[in-house]
């Protein structure tokens, strides 16, 4: 019996594939470098209180900030969650009880096909 050996070298249009994918890895590399230094950059300028004169639209650039800047406030979830930590939980008593009305319904009708079931698979 004779055992086929797989050639050492992978064919030339493979290897060019992978030269052009290890290129390509390293742009995007780089890319995501770059774009994390000018994210750690504008974060330093950005975290400066806002002049008195420009009260109003930082509170507007705050709503598209927390939009955009997701990896920060991924980061850094204490920058964009102030607004939440001041109120108190909210009550969940309407939403528990319609939870517990639609349970029993469906346990209702599970227990209305079953007796349908027994009773069909008995005649």
């Amino acid at each position: 019996m004779v055992m086929f050996r797989r050639s050492r070298k992978p064919a030339p249009p493979l290897r060019r594939k992978q030269q052009e994918i290890a290129q390509q890895e390293a742009q995007l590399r780089e890319k995501v470098e770059s774009l994390e230094r000018i994210v750690t950059q504008s974060r330093a300028p950005a975290q400066k209180k806002p002049s008195a004169r420009e009260p109003e639209r930082s509170a507007a650039n705050n709503v598209a900030e927390k939009r955009f800047h997701v990896s920060i406030a991924m980061e850094a979830p204490q920058v964009f969650d102030n607004d939440r930590r001041g109120q108190r939980p909210r009550a969940l008593r309407k939403e528990r009880r319609q939870g517990q009305i639609v349970f029993l319904i469906l346990l209702v009708a599970l227990g209305v096909a079953i007796m349908l079931l027994i009773s069909h698979l008995h005649s």
